[in-house]
């Protein structure tokens, strides 16, 4: 069963992209998506997670917690760019990770790129949720992604429940 976020958001996916089904789903995970054309058997996809992290902990420190989670399943992880962003009431950072990982049975080259929003609570100001949403995709599929993940990214915005 997928968790839920700590914030209400609305999004949209990026043309043919489609909802993964329940099970294949990490229970860890809020959404996930998938590109409908995979590259040798592996599909690139598109996770959301988040949760209410420590009030000391900044978006580096929960960046370095994703790559450290990430070394227990994969081998080679590599932090191969971060760049913090947003502003001072909306910080964000994104970092570029490249990894070997077995799925499918066959091992393979990828690269997960991740984005960290920082949203205030809006039921208690005094508390900040962050978001996680990842690009995971084969390291030659990746760059062909990229812009839809941006495109996924932009849309993404608290949902005050008015809708549009």
């Amino acid at each position: 069963m997928p968790t839920a976020l700590p914030v209400p958001i609305e999004f949209r996916l990026p043309e043919g992209w489609l909802p993964a089904r329940r099970g294949e789903v990490d229970p860890g995970v809020a959404f996930a998506a998938v590109h409908p054309h995979p590259d040798s058997g592996f599909a690139a996809n598109i996770t959301i997670d988040g949760g209410f992290p420590p009030e000391e902990a900044t978006l580096v420190d929960l960046a370095d917690e994703s790559a450290q989670r990430l070394r227990e399943v994969a081998e080679s992880v590599r932090v191969v760019q971060r760049h913090q962003a947003g502003t001072a009431d909306s910080p964000a950072l994104t970092q570029r990770l490249t990894f070997s990982a077995v799925a499918g049975d066959v091992s393979r080259e990828l690269v997960q790129s991740q984005v960290y929003l920082a949203l205030v609570d809006t039921a208690d100001p005094h508390r900040r949720a962050v978001l996680r949403l990842a690009l995971t995709a084969t390291a030659a599929q990746h760059d062909s992604v990229v812009p839809e993940f941006q495109e996924f990214v932009r849309s993404v915005r608290p949902d005050t429940g008015e809708g549009a």
